[in-house]
């Protein structure tokens, strides 16, 4: 499915046609640490998939290239998870990654709000959660200047952030 986006890129649902562009993204200068390889996100697509969680994984397209990935999808109940969202139903924001060449240019910003749009549409609203690299500085204000806010807890080396929808009492 592909869904055209007015700031001229496309998304797609990753598919085994486009699984192996995923792959040639260029993201050398992000640490595993900081984010999920491609790989590691086509094996959660894939066990998203298996156990019918909702959600997808996209890939985002400009043109001809595939210059990112991004997966929105049913959390899973971590040990981990904070406190607040044990008995919530939320989302998890996972491997989201801009090739390092299409990046600093508002395409980052756009893509999220986009697929969190398009998977409340399909899936219905809920909190989402994300881990960042304790010491990922520009994905902290990344996620703090799009609505997320940061708490104290963390997972390994990352500390999640939270993000409301616009109806956050409904869920507290």
């Amino acid at each position: 499915m592909l869904h055209r986006c007015t700031s001229n890129f496309d998304l797609e649902i990753l598919s085994k046609e486009n699984m192996e562009q995923i792959r040639l993204i260029k993201r050398d200068d992000i640490s595993e640490a900081f984010v999920d390889t491609a790989d590691t996100i086509i094996e959660l697509t894939q066990y998203g998939l298996e156990h019918h969680c909702k959600g997808h994984t996209y890939v985002i397209k400009k043109e001809d290239k595939y210059i990112g990935f991004i997966l929105l999808g049913e959390a899973l109940r971590w040990e981990s998870d904070p406190q607040e969202m044990k008995n919530v139903p939320f989302y998890r924001l996972m491997g989201f990654v801009i090739d390092q060449r299409y990046r600093n240019n508002g395409i980052g910003g756009t893509v999220l709000e986009k697929v969190i749009e398009l998977i409340y549409e399909e899936f219905g609203v809920r909190p989402i959660a994300c881990g960042v690299h304790k010491d990922n500085i520009a994905a902290e204000r990344f996620y703090l200047r799009h609505g997320f806010r940061k708490t104290a807890v963390m997972e390994k080396e990352d500390v999640y952030y939270l993000r409301y929808p616009d109806r956050s009492n409904d869920f507290l």
